[in-house]
C-alpha cells in the first residue's frame, strides 16, 4: 500500500451470521448497497491497515451480510466484529458545490453568525430527517455547554462552509 493511502470509514463489520464465517455489515453510504462499489476494503489490525477480500455478499431481510475470503467459521468471523471498514478516499467521487463528505467537516471550527465560537466538529450523526453536527465546545464556554448537536440544514442553520479555512458558520443560539 502506498504512503498516499488516506482512509475514510464507510461502514462497520457487525455481528456474526451463521456458522460459516458470514458477518453483518453496517454501511454509512447513502444507499447501503453502495458500500460494495468501493473496493478494496481495509480494517485496522494492530495499528496497521489490513486488506480485506470480499468473497460474497447478499441481502438477508433488512441486513447486508458478507463472506470474507479466509474467514470460514463463526470463531474467525467473531474476531472481525465491530471493525470499521475503510477505503482509500481517492475512490470517492468528486462532489458538487454545497455537498460535503462527513470526513471533510471533522475538525472544522463552528461559529455563530454573531461571531460566537461554538467549538469544533468531532462527529456527525444521521437522524433520518437530517444529519447533525456534534460540536465539542471550547474549554471556556460561557454557557457551560460541553457539547452541542446542531442540525446540518443547509441555508436554514448552516450559512457557510469554508473547508479551506476549516470554518462552518451557523445561525444557532449559543445557549443551546
Amino acid at each position: 500500500m502506498s504512503k498516499q493511502f488516506s482512509p475514510v470509514v464507510l461502514g462497520k463489520l457487525g455481528s456474526t451470521y451463521g456458522i460459516r464465517g458470514w458477518l453483518r455489515v453496517f454501511s454509512s453510504t447513502e444507499d447501503a448497497e453502495s458500500i460494495f462499489e468501493y473496493q478494496p476494503w481495509f480494517i485496522q489490525q494492530a495499528g496497521q491497515w489490513q486488506h480485506l477480500e470480499l468473497e460474497s455478499w447478499k441481502r438477508h431481510n433488512q441486513d447486508l451480510i458478507i463472506k470474507l475470503k479466509g474467514i470460514d467459521d463463526r470463531e474467525a468471523a467473531h474476531a472481525m466484529v465491530n471493525r470499521e471498514i475503510a477505503v482509500d478516499s481517492a475512490q470517492l467521487p468528486q462532489l458538487v458545490d454545497g455537498d460535503y463528505y462527513w470526513k471533510d467537516l471533522m475538525g472544522c471550527q463552528v461559529v455563530s453568525v454573531d461571531g460566537y465560537e461554538l467549538g469544533k466538529v468531532i462527529d456527525m450523526m444521521e437522524t433520518g430527517s437530517n444529519d447533525v453536527l456534534v460540536v465539542k465546545a471550547n474549554l471556556k464556554d460561557a454557557f457551560g455547554i460541553k457539547e452541542r448537536l446542531i442540525p446540518f440544514l443547509d441555508g436554514q442553520v448552516i450559512k457557510r462552509v469554508d473547508l479551506t479555512a476549516q470554518l462552518i458558520e451557523v445561525d444557532w443560539d449559543p445557549g443551546f
